[in-house]
């Protein structure tokens, strides 16, 4: 990333600067500009660039006015905050509680403005950074000669008690014309930024470079990724639940916001085969429902296309209103997916399932056969498979003529089953449900404590008609926004930041990671690149993020953990092994450890500097058309083009699909 120092300019002349998308972040010398109180805080907050606020001590009026005008930037929302290590002791208590308050980053520096001091004093400096609170350490002087430039750059080899690893944590480089080369090496060596000038006339510090010839430098004629007002799909999630439930409702249904996808396109024809009227007009759908009741249909096979979803809604649905003996069909890489858990599930409510085709082993696979009626009463079922057929439950249980109560142990995918009872909701049938966990951060919609849930489900009530509208599908915004995020910026519209939607995790993900996001209006949410740093993440509640989070990891300084991949054998392809060969493949460094994938990232600039860009050549999307989207954003990133042996697949949710 490339840091522009602003100085001696207005607050209008910044905004100006500001809008231009070529500025990626700025240093806003606070002691050098001309600005109010009024104007610090409304550039600070308003400002979707990333903003360092400096405010030299020995260039203010006092320390006071430093800290003072320090404070505003803070508190307003800087990124990054600056103060210098020589700052008084109760300033930089003060600074540091401030700043770790408002989320905003320290960045501690260390000036020498007459030499390079020997390796001893440079240590001695860059542990006071980190002993004064450094997210980020920063150390600058003034070079005399190539060896000076060198000792500088040592620096980033160092090993030091108690930081974990300094790659996206120190910002090292010399003043002067034998450090000129360093504000680019650092880049090359880890640093999460370094600092140039709107122009060399304007520079802050002798051999700062411009920014256009850092740009040039950095990344040649390599052109920044813009996705200004994509509209994104309709989410499956909620219109295959939307269609089913609309099916069985009594009456006319309007949804609206639809989008055609194969996993949904399949879904209007179970719709249509269980005996309801499907009517397409634009983004709008009329359905016509049945008015469902217990073994009212006598259906003997339903085709679910390439659904693992609707494969496993329609086994409860019509185990309830169907005759008691019907097989389940499909297609593509839904034979090849084994049904987990679901024999189990279904035969704790009287419900056998038995392979249709000429299959060995226990395990259910489609085509798939399902006898007996669905019998009401209470089960605890285990919810570590994933949340699919205990969803279809929740859908089929209330057309049963008595009361159910259904337990989830070790429940996955949660959001999932909250969409379910949303939906239910808004189509008449209601469902009370409990969890089980730690109180607190059940309360704050952090689930990963939560142990159980128990759904209390009424028998007897009737699906009634709905006008419904169908959220964008977070899942496809991930890919975009991560590109985004990565190599510039992202604009999406029609979006719910509300949603109940698992795949909202991923603007959790990127804040962690430190991109900029933020809302524009309703429903518009918009991403822009910032130094991205190695992240945490657990995705057993979102497992479809999987692929493109790795993704992201590979351009995140660090070392990045993603837990969850239990999650990911039985989907379209084993993603697991898709993701992790992936990432050998184009040459990053990962591993699987247990349920964690870990992956070695390195930052865009670096991968540039370094010539070690993603390896491009020939892939396999494995048929699973998430795998082909996370491939497509990490082609912005590769050394040569990326060709997908099976681009098509990328119809079962996103037909068309292009950054």
């Amino acid at each position: 990333m490339i840091c522009t120092s602003l100085q001696n300019k207005s607050f209008e002349q910044i905004l100006e600067i500001l809008e231009d998308p070529a500025v990626e972040m700025a240093e806003i010398r606070l002691d050098r500009c001309p600005l109010t109180d009024e104007q610090i805080e409304e550039l600070f907050s308003e400002s979707d660039t990333p903003l360092i606020a400096t405010c030299r001590i020995a260039e203010s009026a006092s320390p006071q006015e430093a800290e003072h005008r320090l404070h505003l930037a803070i508190a307003a929302g800087a990124r990054f905050a600056d103060l210098e290590i020589e700052a008084p002791v109760q300033m930089s208590k003060d600074f540091q509680r401030l700043c770790r308050k408002s989320g905003t980053e320290i960045i501690r520096s260390y000036h020498n403005f007459e030499e390079t001091p020997g390796t001893e004093v440079l240590q001695m400096a860059l542990a006071r950074c980190f002993r004064y609170g450094a997210d980020i350490a920063k150390i600058v002087t003034t070079c005399h000669s190539a060896e000076d430039a060198a000792q500088i750059e040592s620096l980033y080899t160092l090993v030091l008690e108690g930081v974990d690893s300094l790659q996206g944590r120190l910002v090292a480089f010399g003043m002067g014309e034998a450090g000129r080369q360093t504000r680019v090496e650092c880049l090359r060596r880890g640093a999460p930024f370094t600092y140039a000038a709107l122009s060399e006339e304007e520079a802050t510090a002798p051999g700062q470079w411009s920014a256009a010839g850092m740009h040039a430098a950095v990344y040649g004629d390599r052109p920044a990724y813009r996705a200004e007002g994509r509209q994104m799909p309709a989410s499956k999630s909620f219109a295959q639940r939307a269609i089913l439930a609309a099916a069985l409702a009594e009456g006319s249904s309007h949804l609206h916001g639809y989008s055609p996808c194969g996993d949904s396109e399949a879904a209007l024809q179970v719709a249509e085969a269980l005996g309801a009227t499907v009517r397409k007009d634009g983004s709008e759908l009329t359905i016509t429902g049945i008015g469902a009741r217990c073994r009212q249909l006598d259906l003997e096979r339903l085709d679910t296309g390439e659904s693992g979803l609707l494969t496993r809604l329609a086994i409860p649905v019509l185990a309830a209103v169907g005759k008691g003996r019907f097989t389940v069909e499909g297609r593509g890489t839904l034979l090849q997916r084994p049904l987990g858990s679901a024999s189990d599930i279904m035969a704790a409510f009287g419900v056998l399932l038995g392979n249709a085709g000429e299959r060995e082993g226990k395990d259910i696979f489609v085509p798939v056969s399902v006898k007996g009626h669905l019998i009401p009463g209470t089960a605890d079922v285990p919810g570590k498979g994933g949340s699919q057929l205990i969803s279809g439950l929740l859908m089929a249980l209330p057309l049963c003529d008595k009361d159910s109560l259904l337990h989830v142990s070790e429940p996955k995918s949660i959001p999932y089953m909250y969409i379910t009872l949303d939906v239910l909701r808004h189509f008449g049938i209601q469902t009370r449900s409990e969890m089980e966990g730690d109180a607190e951060l059940l309360e704050t919609e952090d689930w990963s404590s939560c142990t159980g849930i128990s759904f209390k489900v009424r028998g007897r009530q009737h699906y009634r008609s709905a006008d419904f509208a169908i959220e964008g599908d977070w899942s496809a915004a991930a890919n975009y926004l991560v590109a985004g995020a990565i190599f510039g910026s992202a604009e999406l519209v029609g979006m719910d930041t509300k949603s109940l939607q698992a795949d909202l995790t991923i603007i959790d993900i990127l804040v962690e990671a430190g991109a900029v996001v933020s809302q524009l209006e309703e429903g518009t949410v918009c991403v822009r690149k910032a130094p991205l740093e190695a992240f945490h993440q657990d995705l057993n509640n979102a497992p479809d993020l999987f692929p493109i989070t790795a993704v992201l990891a590979a351009f995140c300084a660090g070392e990045s953990r993603i837990a969850g991949v239990g999650r990911l054998a039985a989907k379209e392809s084993n993603r697991a092994e898709a993701i992790l060969q992936m990432l050998l493949q184009m040459g990053v460094e990962a591993r699987i450890e247990g349920d964690e994938l870990v992956v070695f990232g390195e930052s865009l600039s670096a991968r540039l500097l370094n010539g070690r860009l993603l390896k491009g050549g020939a892939y396999s999307s494995r048929h699973d058309h998430r795998m082909v989207m996370a491939l497509k954003v990490a082609a912005l990133g590769t050394e040569s083009p990326i060709v997908i042996d099976d681009e098509a697949c990328v119809g079962k949710s996103f037909p068309g699909f292009r950054l």
